[in-house]
């Protein structure tokens, strides 16, 4: 059986040794790689499973590359980042990111969520890729919502993730330890950040009313519930 390929992007050689060691004593392979054009490159010949990308880079802004990694590809990113405050974090997010660590870090706690992020990504699969409901489809094979014109908007990993666990427990509460339990990660303030801008992008793009939304309706100190019919083929 093949490794899961965990790439890492990094300028700095010591974090890139340590966190290679780490990963392929955790039972990884691991390519690693200083610059974002060697790693763009990399990616035309392999598909890796997770992509850690630290957002200072020499040759690009990795804020750029997490948005492609995640819209375009459809990759399973983690952003590893010496940035710090809240703002940031959001905007990795908000870009598609499925986690953000900051530096400096336990190279366990990275192995930790690069695992996560696995167990969720190799779930088994529903049969079911489109998901119909208040007048929008949801094409998960191609990560994309359309609406009843034909036009399409994509949504990211993470995005799809959060809307995938709504779509399939309609008009029934759905609480953050459920959608900890169900998507992994490290509960506490960075979870339900993740979650908070992952449910307002998929408000917008769902052409909600952030004052007054009609499909994801916030429970205050319960969750969220999805209050729409959905049918799936």
């Amino acid at each position: 059986m093949n490794k899961p390929l965990i790439t890492i992007l990094d300028d700095e050689p010591a974090i890139r040794a340590m966190l290679s060691e780490a990963l392929q004593d955790a039972g990884f392979d691991t390519k690693a790689y200083a610059r974002a054009a060697e790693f763009e490159a990399a990616l035309r010949r392999t598909t890796p499973d997770v992509c850690l990308v630290d957002l200072g880079l020499p040759d690009r802004d990795g804020l750029s590359l997490v948005h492609r990694l995640a819209l375009e590809q459809g990759a399973t990113v983690i952003i590893i980042s010496g940035r710090a405050q809240v703002q940031d974090k959001i905007t990795g997010l908000e870009l598609g990111a499925d986690d953000y660590i900051i530096k400096p870090f336990d190279p366990a706690e990275v192995v930790a969520r690069v695992r996560a992020r696995l167990r969720t990504r190799n779930a088994p699969a529903t049969p079911h890729q489109t998901a119909r409901f208040n007048g929008w489809t949801a094409h998960f094979d191609r990560y994309s919502l359309e609406d009843e014109s034909g036009a399409e908007t994509p949504f990211s990993h993470a995005e799809g993730e959060v809307l995938r666990l709504f779509l399939d427990s309609p008009n029934r509460l759905i609480t953050r330890e459920f959608m900890q339990n169900s998507l992994g990660g490290a509960a506490g303030e960075s979870f339900d950040r993740a979650m908070d801008v992952r449910i307002s992008r998929l408000r917008t793009k769902l052409r909600e009313d952030p004052k007054n939304p009609r499909l994801i309706k916030t429970i205050y100190g319960a969750g969220y519930i999805f209050l729409t019919d959905v049918s799936w083929s």
